[in-house]
Parts: C-alpha cells; structure tokens; sequence
C-alpha cells in the first residue's frame, strides 16, 4: 500500500454556505469513487478557497459526508489577479495500491481548465 496524493477543485457559482457544502461534497465524493477509495483510505486532506469565498468552511462538507476522524485543514489560496474566482480545491493525501499514473485527479465544472493536463 503506498500514500499517493490526489487533487480536485470545482468553480462555485456563488458564495453561499449551502452551495459550497454540495459543491464540496460533490467533489469530494467523486474524488473517493473515481479512484475506489472508501473515507478510511483518507490519511488527511487540504482545503484551499480563493479569498472572495467567506460563506463557510469547505471542510464542513467532509464532516457531513460521515469524514470525522481524518484531519482536515482549510486555507485560503493566494489572491492572484486574473485567478478564477470562486474555486474550492482540496489536496487528499490517500492510501491506495494504485500508482501514481492510475490516480483520478477530479476538477468539476469550469475548473476542468485549471489543469487540462491532469484532470479526469
């Protein structure tokens, strides 16, 4: 079994507590079904939001989805002009027998174009 890191990121259409929650919970769930992972392959996981997010805690999604005992962390991304607005990313870091080739990145949405070259 090897610690492999996995990464996702989905464009809100607005900043509202709910939405972000279902956003969040969205990515969050196609992160662990893309890659077959099940919350207690989970070792921790990073939440970035850009800083026009003020809504609520991209992590409280993780914790509504039963993810209670993995160490979670929010933080903001770096407020870069020209950045696309509105983006939640997360940074899993995982247990897996996959290799780092077969791991499914997961951008949703418009992020898709944060990173053609890895997104799945």
């Amino acid at each position: 079994m090897a610690v492999r890191a996995v990464r996702g990121a989905v464009q809100l259409e607005r900043d509202e507590s709910g939405h972000m929650r279902q956003q969040v919970s969205e990515l969050l769930t196609a992160i662990l079904e893309r890659n077959a992972l099940v919350p207690d392959d989970l070792i921790s996981v990073w939440f970035t939001a850009t800083p026009d997010l003020h809504s609520d805690f991209p992590a409280v999604a993780a914790r509504e989805l039963g993810i209670t005992d993995v160490p979670l962390i929010c933080a903001q991304e770096l407020d870069i002009e020209g950045a696309m607005p509105r983006v939640v990313r997360i940074l899993a870091h995982v247990e897996t027998d996959l290799p780092k080739s077969g791991v499914a990145h997961v951008y949703l949405g418009a992020a898709a174009s944060l990173r053609k070259d890895i997104a799945q």
